[in-house]
């Protein structure tokens, strides 16, 4: 059987925008379109099982309608640039997918689908019609049906001719005549006044059509209707001419052009990283390759039991083997060793046990080229060893030369660099359940070659790095961040698991109480968790208003309830109920999992070679994003404290960071002399805004300033700002531009460095950190765009992320000078957190300021503020 799935794309991608919050990647890039759509397109995959499919989108604003009614979905506000750059990913999807996607100049996609679900009938077709337009209930048939999605993205209520007849009392042909008595706000169409569904069902129910209602005008009852109708006869029948949707469109496309295979290409897998959609990868089903063992390579391994010194000559390369990505735990599955006498494999246990090969790793002066020398540091520290004398680390070179390359495996960095003889670990080692080391010489095979490959690649990626003046970088920051990194992982943070577990009793003591209230306000008792029982309390015995149904009954999602919010006091109730759950679910339980069994520490992983901005990011756990903004969340930071008795937690954040940087980059007087003057920067900010004296800024203007401080770094428009702080669109416009006219040399920058991206194809940093933007001459507006604002954004952050790495490597030097016991724990965002013994705060409080403020010489000060306590918590 031949099934076809037509998409209205423009539509479901529209739906998704607006039902999903805001998402981004780790790159910055708004997602929550791209992920919404994807997941109805997989959800449709997996139910339909089609053979064909087409996804269908407008060619442009301007259709064949238009000639016959200029107005037609005029008043439509502009599409926000938040979601305008989502749609280059969304077709690349597509096009990774194999799925077709069909535009057509003066058409819209209801043309296009009407078109083909005609033709693909008459094929011998079954026709499936996903869309969230009720206009396309038209073309229903005997074998096209039409899944209507709801409000939301995934819930869909799927029509044939009897449903369509069911739910209005008509045809399906008969829903142009509908539109056409009542009109269609969304899409301008004016309809009849005073004419709405229930009136035309019924006049067309007596008549049959809207020309039969004006046949028999004389039978119509009701004189109000009658005179309504008779005054508007032209405007029923233009209506529903342009509601009728073009089964005849010259489309080039064929049913048959739309052949899906449903394959899992590598393209894809690597758009879903990007993209940073990790739940949707793991739902592919994902092939794994076989291993053969015998296969020949260009690299001959010699598998080794006992190094001898003269195979230990310098430069070597080394790969740490590792199978788990969490090398706290020290599982090293093998070394291999690269130079040139040539290519060894030593098995763990016989190389973590002999002398030669231990005192080799430690000897700083025997020079040694990694891939990745922060993990190779941390998983030989758990064995006791000190690795020294690394010279290069080739995944920061990586990261260096390209970040949009962040997380590409060795072998396909060193392919396109023409060394190709290698698979990757994914390919070898398998994913998931299936990962596992395999027996035999492979093994061996496998980190030689990627230890050979260390040895050719060096001497072409420090070619990269100089023309890219790029050496300091690599050489005084990020070969130094990784060695402080390192230590900070293996040092980890004291955790009280006792503290967790009563915290963890003590939300369940409020989540007890908060579930009487709930039951009280209910006046009977069920269970808050179940979505059909609770949608059964607000919707039918409260009666509070039904916002979204879906199949199994009416949503109880959070942005159900939030619209609810203020009509009864069981929805706060119910909020803080779920909020409480997740608290305690994801931090106090998720924490208590990871709490290393022998050190009582956790030892988060800093990823460093990730971000395209340069900001260091936090894994298993990902300390850097315990929520603060209740005080609940914040308890939880309780938890972590010193491990040393009679120690403190000292905390030091950088006040205001990257609007310092984004002052001293834009040169902007106003701006530069607001902070060397010491003043609230949102204060001063809401005075040039809102025109005010600093006395009369209320705590709202402020509010509303600090929001258009921040959100001007990240490139904010109209509609980003207006969500944030619940104002019109037209009134975020209006704050940013006078924002813009008192600070003109940040207009200005934002001008220069556009200019310059497009010019040189890419932005640099303070420390030259580079950032590609191969979109910035982009003939798609909404690309360019997305690569505009990035333009102007990354040598903010970017810069940020490199103040702070100074920071921290001359804070471990000065640490080491003053003979210090005190020890760095933690980088979260713009603050570093120490523990201290009693006798050095005095000099912590001294010495952490002026190495933090003086780590760069900006045209503004940077401030920094301390604070010690015996908890994390304590030390704010």
């Amino acid at each position: 059987m031949k099934k076809l799935v037509l998409i209205d794309g423009n539509n479901v991608v529209y739906r998704a925008f607006f039902a999903l919050p805001l998402l981004s990647n780790n790159q910055g890039m708004y997602t929550n379109a791209v992920y919404g759509f994807t997941t109805m397109l997989m959800k449709i995959i997996a139910e339909e099982k089609p053979t064909h499919i087409l996804v269908a989108f407008d060619a442009g604003k301007t259709t064949f309608r238009h000639e016959t009614y200029k107005e037609y979905k005029g008043g439509r506000q502009k599409t926000p640039p938040e979601l305008s750059q989502q749609f280059p990913f969304v077709y690349e999807l597509l096009d990774t997918m194999g799925i077709k996607r069909y535009d057509l100049e003066n058409y819209e996609a209801d043309d296009i689908v009407g078109t083909l679900s005609q033709r693909a009938q008459q094929e011998g077709f079954t026709v499936r019609i996903v869309t969230g337009d009720k206009d396309y209930l038209q073309l229903v048939g005997d074998h096209v049906n039409v899944s209507l999605i709801k409000k939301g993205i995934t819930d869909t209520v799927d029509y044939d001719s009897d449903q369509v007849r069911e739910r209005y009392g008509i045809e399906p042909a008969g829903v142009i005549d509908l539109k056409g008595l009542m009109g269609d706000a969304s899409d301008n169409i004016p309809g009849v006044p005073g004419v709405g569904e229930k009136t035309a069902i019924k006049l067309l129910s007596q008549f049959g059509s809207v020309e039969g209602v004006y046949e028999h005008i004389d039978d119509v009852s009701g004189k109000k209707l009658k005179e309504n109708l008779e005054n508007n006869q032209d405007q029923a029948l233009m209506s529903k001419k342009i509601a009728t949707i073009d089964r005849d469109s010259p489309i080039s496309i064929t049913a048959q052009d739309c052949v899906f295979e449903n394959q899992v290409t590598p393209e894809l897998i690597d758009l879903l990283h990007e993209l940073g959609f990790q739940s949707l990868l793991d739902k592919l089903d994902i092939p794994q390759k076989e291993h053969d063992e015998a296969r020949v390579a260009e690299v001959q391994v010699i598998a080794v039991s006992k190094f001898r010194p003269g195979q230990l000559v310098s430069p070597s390369s080394l790969i740490v083997g590792m199978l788990d990505e969490n090398y706290h735990y020290g599982k090293i599955i093998g070394f291999a060793v690269s130079n040139a006498t040539g290519t060894y494999f030593i098995q763990t246990e016989k190389g973590l046990q002999d002398p030669c090969f231990r005192e080799w790793l430690s000897d700083d002066k025997r020079e040694k080229i990694v891939l990745d020398s922060k993990q190779a540091e941390v998983a030989l520290r758990w064995q006791g060893i000190q690795l020294n004398g690394v010279t290069f680390d080739t995944r920061l070179a990586f990261y260096l030369i390209d970040p949009s390359e962040a997380g590409e495996d060795l072998a396909i960095l060193a392919g396109k660099r023409g060394i190709s003889n290698m698979e990757t670990n994914e390919a070898f080692y398998g994913k998931g359940a299936k990962r596992q080391v395999p027996e035999g010489d492979a093994q061996a095979q496998h980190l030689g070659e990627r230890a050979e490959a260390l040895l050719r690649l060096k001497p072409k990626l420090i070619e990269e790095l100089k023309n890219n003046q790029q050496e300091q970088l690599l050489f005084d920051l990020e070969m130094p961040l990784a060695r402080v990194l390192s230590k900070m992982e293996f040092t980890g943070v004291k955790t009280s698991g006792e503290t967790l577990t009563s915290m963890g009793a003590e939300l369940d003591r409020t989540l007890s109480e908060i579930e009487k209230d709930i039951y009280q306000m209910a006046g009977v008792t069920f269970n808050i968790n179940s979505p059909k029982q609770l949608g059964e309390i607000l919707f039918e015995k409260l009666q509070l208003p039904a916002v979204k149904k879906t199949k199994t009954g009416y949503s109880t999602a959070a942005d159900v309830l939030e619209k609810l919010r203020g009509r009864h006091e069981i929805i706060d109730r119910i909020l803080d109920f779920r909020q409480l759950g997740k608290l305690k679910s994801t931090y106090v339980e998720g924490l208590l999992k990871v709490i290393h069994p022998h050190t009582g520490k956790i030892h988060t992983i800093y990823n460093q070679a990730l971000t395209q901005t340069g900001r260091l990011s936090s894994t298993d756990p990902n300390l850097q994003n315990i929520p603060i903004r209740l005080e609940e969340g914040r308890k939880i930071r309780k938890a972590f404290l010193p491990s040393e008795p009679g120690w403190q937690m000292f905390s030091a954040d950088y006040s205001q960071i990257e609007l310092r940087v984004l002052a001293h980059i834009a040169g902007d007087a106003n701006l530069q002399q607001a902070f060397i003057e010491g003043m609230d920067i949102h204060t001063k900010t809401a005075m040039d805004v809102f025109g005010v004296s600093k006395e009369d800024v209320t705590p709202l203007m402020r509010r509303h300033a600090k929001a258009v401080n921040f959100g001007i770094i990240y490139g904010i428009s109209d509609y980003g700002l207006s969500q944030n702080i619940g104002i019109t669109r037209k009134e975020a416009g209006r704050f940013i531009e006078t924002y813009l006219k008192s600070y003109p040399g940040v207009r200005q920058y934002m001008e220069n460095i556009v200019k310059k991206a497009r010019d040189e194809g890419f932005v640099t940093t303070l420390l030259n950190r580079r950032r590609y933007l191969p979109d910035i001459k982009s003939h798609n507006f909404n690309t360019r765009s997305f690569a505009e604002r990035t333009a102007m954004n990354t040598p903010i952050q970017g810069s940020a992320a490199d103040v702070i790495k100074l920071a921290m490597i001359q804070m471990n030097r000065r640490l080491q000078e003053e003979q210090l016991d005190s020890r760095m724990l933690l980088q979260v965002h713009d603050e570093l957190i120490f523990e201290v013994p009693e006798d050095e705060i005095a000099v912590m409080k001294r010495i952490v300021p002026e190495v933090m403020e003086n780590a760069i010489q900006l045209r503004v000060p940077l401030k920094v503020e301390c604070a010690f306590g015996p908890t994390w918590y304590d030390a704010k």
